[in-house]
């Protein structure tokens, strides 16, 4: 089976779907289906732009709308988790996953399906430590903490995901893995991205909570974007008997959707021939589901895990045999997701506007569904009577200023982790500043992003898409010191490139880091993500 894999798609899906249709035309080779790591953007709306966590200049609506709308349909089945830049109103509808648009379909927090029997899983959004350990209680309308926290992975997708006992084929995050540069070729990363050497000298880039998944799922294949670089590793993991087999994760994180940058990968899976051609929901994941539902919280209190600490009456909520026989007899042995993809929310117009238009809190009718169908609870469901009773709203606001102090790096309750990264606490200069607190239009670095009626020029040949070989193996020996052509690009071929784009650059404008709220920065990576040409220099 031929897998497409993407970096951060930024709503350039006319983009992602004609590259495909060129590498048809051009190789004659045809993905059976397309994995997105994050950023994906399903924006339906001037309403979803507003809770797309990105400076006002930089939201512009892009090509989701019209598969959205059945305008147009994805021409191979699509398969996403979220990033960071999202539209979070839309997502939170489908906590469990479900269809954006017809043959588009979203993982959830957390997922794990099936698709011609290979296992596919993965987790939405980056790793922040002060609020993995809270629930899932952010809502439209968004303020300028929850818009940010609302895409913050949390402990209990994580300890969720940690109950699977069966082989994962292929898991994605958004965020790397802490640790996975050790396994790959640090040097050449170092090269193209000089200003991730403090985190990856101290061993803080990445997502501690993916590292821990990657220790316990073992994958085969881990692909993440975020970083906007092309990475191959190639990690094997430690037996713990005897009587274990040992297991290897292939990992590509790829570049965003540009022209000229890695962003698109083909890679040959093997799968089931007998396998049904229909996505599947994966039995052991919902009967996971169904034996850590009691477990869910919906308020923005730190809580932990259950764990063998004696603390806790049950900590291991792994799923039986039977447990899993019970959800096959649930379904009749039909694993079969539904196409059952509705309308939700109004659809951009661009003959009429709406600026104005507000985002709301939606009831997905495929999770209504999905819950009744397996007996969990509704998240949003349940949201909007603890917001109707008043105690999830009023908690928050009376809880706010210790939330900003957490968030500012103020003293909280012990964490798993004692860092608080996803990315970098150096300044990225390929991505976008984000202020936590203040304004999004407070920015102390931005770029002039292009007008919405001179879209980017995507007129130049993007990067040679390459078929993956058969061993991504980079050895931790050869680390420091490996040219693999065929996974990375040579830094000297990267360097005329990004030179070609930065002879057009757009040009910068300088903000005031000051500002004249007097309020405490704290910044975030992504500063050009959405310029028509990024610019991978400082001036």
């Amino acid at each position: 089976m031929k897998v497409a894999v993407a970096g951060c798609c930024h709503g350039a899906l006319d983009k992602l779907y004609e590259t495909l249709e060129l590498l048809q035309r051009r190789h004659n080779v045809r993905p059976d289906v397309l994995l997105c790591c994050g950023d994906f953007q399903a924006v339906r709306n001037e309403a979803d732009l507003r809770c797309m966590a990105v400076p006002a200049k930089y939201r512009h609506m892009q090509t989701f709308y019209r598969y959205y709308s059945g305008e147009k349909k994805a021409p191979v089945l699509t398969i996403f988790i979220g990033g960071n830049h999202e539209a979070s109103n839309h997502l939170q509808e489908l906590p469990y996953g479900g269809w954006v648009a017809p043959n588009i379909y979203y993982l959830g927090y957390a997922g794990v399906v099936r698709f011609r029997g290979v296992r596919i899983g993965g987790i939405s959004g980056i790793f922040k430590s002060h609020d993995y350990r809270k629930g899932h209680f952010e809502c439209p309308p968004y303020n300028q903490q929850t818009i940010r926290s609302a895409y913050h992975v949390r402990n209990i997708e994580v300890f969720k995901l940690k109950q699977l006992k069966g082989p994962m084929d292929i898991f994605m995050s958004h965020d790397w893995p802490r640790s996975i540069y050790h396994y790959g070729n640090k040097k050449q990363l170092l090269q193209m991205k000089s200003f991730f050497r403090q985190e990856v000298e101290s061993n803080t880039l990445g997502s501690p909570a993916a590292s821990e998944l990657l220790q316990h799922l073992k994958p085969a294949y881990w692909f993440s974007a975020h970083l906007h670089v092309k990475f191959a590793a190639f990690m094997q993991h430690q037996t713990t008997s005897k009587e274990e087999l040992p297991k290897a994760t292939k990992f590509l994180a790829l570049d965003k959707c540009l022209p000229h940058r890695d962003f698109l990968q083909i890679v040959d899976i093997e799968h089931d021939p007998n396998a049904s051609d229909s996505l599947e929901y994966d039995a052991e994941w919902i009967a996971v589901l169904k034996a850590t539902n009691s477990l869910i919280n919906v308020t923005s209190s730190s809580w932990n895990m259950p764990e063998n600490n004696g603390l806790h009456a049950k900590w291991d909520y792994s799923v039986t045999e039977e447990a899993i026989k019970e959800v096959l007899e649930e379904l009749n042995h039909n694993l079969k997701i539904p196409s059952n993809f509705i309308l939700t929310a109004a659809c951009f117009d661009p003959s009429k506007p709406q600026k104005h238009r507000e985002p709301v809190h939606t009831i997905n009718p495929q999770t209504t569904e999905f819950c009744a169908q397996f007996g969990l609870t509704d998240i949003n469901d349940r949201i909007q009577q603890a917001k109707e009773e008043g105690s999830v709203r009023g908690e928050y606001e009376e809880e706010e200023e210790e939330e900003e102090m957490d968030s500012a790096g103020s003293a909280e309750e012990p964490s798993e982790y004692n860092t608080d990264n996803s990315g970098l606490s150096s300044i990225n200069p390929d991505e976008i500043m984000l202020d936590e607190e203040g304004g999004d239009e407070d920015l102390s670095t931005c770029s002039v992003d292009p007008s919405p009626d001179h879209p980017p020029d995507f007129s130049a040949s993007f990067s040679d898409i390459r078929i993956m070989p058969d061993s991504m193996v980079v050895s931790s020996d050869d680390a420091m010191d490996s040219n693999n052509e065929d996974l990375e690009k040579s830094g000297a071929s990267k360097q005329a490139e990004e030179k070609s784009l930065n002879e057009r650059s757009l040009k910068r404008v300088g903000c005031n880091e000051n500002g004249n709220s007097g309020m405490k920065k704290i910044k975030r990576r992504n500063q050009a993500i959405y310029a028509a040409e990024d610019e991978d220099k400082t001036e």
